[in-house]
């Protein structure tokens, strides 16, 4: 039988209602509604930290730190020559900003774009992005092309 919308089924046991607990004895959740008998949990308004062991060191505490996170590190999204010679080879002669994200090359909107040199590029092309690596810019310029800095 084929598989089209009309005869689309969920997976078993796909579909299973909320627990519904403390609704009287015959659900099997009752009395102290899967709480146990006394205790923390079993308070109203209890709430725990996240990670907290009842006391004991916690995991996120009792594991070394190491290193730093620089939090005003720039990235870049690396854009090699060998793939600017494939659409070259297809026929483009300008990379812009704008030309670089609709070929699906920069995928974050606003992002920076640096150019380096792995691979050969014979075509002269005009390339431009926020940095280039000094091989890079060497190779455009030598096929005959440019490298244009943005910013």
């Amino acid at each position: 039988m084929a598989l089209n919308l009309s005869n689309l089924k969920a997976p078993k046991n796909a579909n299973s209602n909320k627990k519904r607990v403390g609704r009287g004895m015959g659900s099997g959740m009752g009395k102290t509604s899967t709480r146990g008998h006394k205790g923390q949990g079993s308070r109203s308004g209890s709430s725990l930290m996240r990670g907290f062991e009842g006391g004991q060191m916690p995991l996120h505490r009792r594991l070394p730190k190491r290193g730093f996170t620089n939090i005003f590190r720039t990235e870049y999204t690396v854009l090699g020559l060998d793939r600017v010679a494939e659409l070259a080879a297809g026929g483009e002669k300008e990379f812009t900003l704008e030309k670089i994200v609709e070929l699906g090359l920069l995928r974050k909107k606003g992002g920076l774009v640096k150019v380096l040199n792995n691979g050969e590029i014979k075509v002269a092309v005009t390339v431009h992005a926020h940095k280039f690596s000094k091989t890079a810019k060497e190779a455009i310029e030598k096929a005959g092309g440019q490298a244009v800095v943005i910013g």
